[in-house]
């Protein structure tokens, strides 16, 4: 099993909403991904509560059957098609991906 975590600062305004707005709508984007891509064993997406200058605005965390589910849902186009939305919101992006 592969864990996808990644973690978003966004930006104040982007896509023409505030942050909150694109934190909500890339919550509700990449929850409905699950039900659509092969391999995603779970997908969650929340948002930061500590409001600390270091964290993030919000994280994905997903586990996936295996490095080569992951590798499809990155090139899958539903993925593809939020990734446009997310870029133009995001002013940073850290990313770990792990075996367990």
């Amino acid at each position: 099993m592969i864990r996808h975590i990644v973690i978003w600062k966004l930006k104040e305004n982007a896509n023409g909403n505030t942050k909150m707005q694109n934190a909500a709508l890339i919550k509700s984007r990449l929850e409905a991904l699950a039900g659509k891509i092969p391999g995603i064993l779970k997908m969650e997406v929340g948002f930061d509560i500590s409001g600390t200058e270091e964290s993030g605005d919000i994280v994905l965390y997903s586990e996936f059957e295996s490095k080569e589910a992951l590798n499809n849902y990155q090139e899958h186009p539903e993925h593809k098609a939020v990734m446009p939305f997310v870029k133009e919101a995001r002013s940073e992006r850290r990313l770990v991906d792990y075996q367990v």
